[in-house]
C-alpha cells in the first residue's frame, strides 16, 4: 500500500506538470471544483433583454435549474444596451462568479470581459448566441441555427403550395413575389438562419419559382439591427411603398424571428392586407412567442419555428455543473461554430416548424402554454 501511495503521488506529479506545460489552454480548475465542493458557488447569467419574452424564460429557467443544484445565481438583463452588459459582466467577476453563461447582445463586444474571466480562471458558456473573436469561450449550448433557416424557408414554400407537407414537390407553380429579412448583423446567428434559408430559397429564385421582387436580397440589406420590430415594419413599408402597386402584391414574407413578423405584418395591414380580397402573404417567424402563436391561430402569420428554450436551459445547466466539478460536458458538434479565434465545443438541439395544424401538440401538449393562454 506505502508504494501504491508513492506511485500514485508522482503519477498526480506528473500530471501537474503535464498540465503545465500545455499552457493556458485549458483553465485550471481550482481546489473547489476539483473536490466536487461547489455548493452555494455563483453563477453570473446575463441575457439579452427584456423586451423579448424568450430571454425572460431562458433567463429564469436557468436561475431555477441551478439553484435546484445548489448554486447562486446573479441574472442580469442589459435591455440590448452593451455597455450594460459589459458592466454586468465585470460586476459578477468582481463578486466571484465561479462561472459565466452569456447570451451576447453584440457577440464581439465583450472580448475585454472575457480576457478578465480567463485570468481569474472563471469558465464561460456562450449560450445561443455565440460570442465571436475570443479564445476565452469554453462551450456554446445552442439549437441547430442552420436547421432553422432551412425550416422557415421550408415553411414559407409549404404555405405558397410550392411544396407540400411531406416535402414532396407541391401543386403551385407561382412565380410569387416574396421578400427576404434577416436577423441583427452582430448576432451570429442571424448568418445561420439566412445561410439555412436561402440554402432552400435560392434554387426556386433561379427557377423563376420565386422572385424578389424589390431585388433586395444579400444578407447586409436585408438584415435588422438588434431583431427591431420597428425597423422591420419600417423596412416592410418602404418595400410595399416602392416596389408594389397596382395589382402587384407580396405573396410571402422570410421573417427569421417572430418579434419581426409582427412588425412586417403590421405594416402590410396598413396597406390593406389581411381581407378576404387580400389575406396575408406567408410570413414565417422563430420562437414561438406567444402574440406570434395567437396570430397563427388568427390565420395572420403562418408558421413560427420552436425551440423549447426548456431543454436548451437543461442542457446549459447541465454543462455548467460539470464544468464546475471539474469535468468535461457533452457535446454533439466540435466543427461549425468557428468563433473566430477557435472552434467552440458545442451542443445543438432541433427546432421544430409550428404552425395551425400542430401547436396543440407542439406548444399545449408539452406545457409550453396552457391552452387558456392562447384563447
Amino acid at each position: 500500500m506505502r508504494f501504491g501511495r508513492i506511485a500514485t503521488a508522482l503519477t498526480g506529479l506528473a500530471l501537474t506538470a503535464t498540465v503545465a506545460a500545455c499552457g493556458s489552454s485549458e483553465k485550471t480548475i481550482d481546489k473547489e471544483a476539483a473536490s466536487g465542493n461547489t455548493s452555494g458557488a455563483l453563477v453570473g447569467v446575463t441575457m439579452p433583454t427584456r423586451s423579448s419574452e424568450r430571454w425572460i424564460s431562458d433567463g429564469e429557467n436557468l436561475k431555477s435549474g441551478l439553484e435546484k443544484l445548489g448554486y447562486k445565481v446573479d441574472l442580469q438583463y442589459a435591455e440590448n444596451d452593451i455597455p450594460t452588459q459589459v458592466n454586468q459582466i465585470e460586476n459578477q467577476i468582481t463578486k466571484g462568479a465561479k462561472l459565466l453563461i452569456v447570451a451576447s447582445i453584440d457577440g464581439t463586444a465583450i472580448t475585454t470581459q472575457l480576457q478578465q474571466a480567463a485570468d481569474n480562471k472563471i469558465p464561460v458558456i456562450s449560450y445561443d448566441r455565440l460570442i465571436r473573436n475570443s479564445p476565452n469561450v469554453d462551450y456554446y449550448a445552442t439549437f441547430d441555427n442552420f436547421k432553422v433557416g432551412v425550416q422557415q424557408a421550408t415553411s414559407l414554400l409549404t404555405g405558397l403550395k410550392v411544396l407540400a407537407a411531406d416535402g414532396s414537390e407541391g401543386s403551385a407553380k407561382g412565380p410569387f413575389n416574396i421578400e427576404l429579412f434577416a436577423g441583427s448583423p452582430d448576432d451570429n446567428n442571424a448568418t445561420f438562419f439566412f445561410n439555412g434559408a436561402m440554402s432552400v430559397l435560392q434554387p426556386h429564385i433561379d427557377k423563376g419559382v420565386l422572385k424578389v421582387k424589390s431585388g433586395q436580397t444579400d444578407f447586409k440589406t436585408v438584415a435588422i439591427l438588434r431583431w427591431d420590430p420597428a425597423t422591420a415594419q419600417k423596412r416592410m413599408e418602404d418595400i410595399l411603398t416602392k416596389t408594389y402597386s397596382g395589382d402587384s402584391k407580396v405573396d410571402g414574407v422570410l421573417s427569421p424571428y417572430d418579434g419581426l413578423s409582427i412588425g412586417i405584418l403590421s405594416a402590410l395591414k396598413s396597406n390593406g392586407y389581411g381581407t378576404s380580397e387580400q389575406p396575408y402573404p406567408i410570413v414565417t417567424g422563430q420562437d414561438a412567442e406567444l402574440a406570434s402563436v395567437k396570430s397563427i391561430i388568427a390565420g395572420e402569420q403562418y408558421s413560427t419555428i420552436f425551440k423549447d428554450t426548456r431543454e436548451l436551459a437543461k442542457v446549459t445547466v447541465t454543462m455548467a455543473d460539470s464544468v464546475l466539478k471539474g469535468g468535461k460536458p457533452e457535446v454533439n458538434n466540435t466543427k461549425d461554430y468557428d468563433n473566430g479565434n477557435k472552434v467552440v465545443p458545442s451542443y445543438l438541439l432541433d427546432p421544430m416548424i409550428v404552425d395551425k395544424t400542430n401547436y396543440q401538440k407542439a406548444l399545449v401538449d408539452t406545457g409550453y402554454y396552457a391552452a387558456a393562454e392562447l384563447g
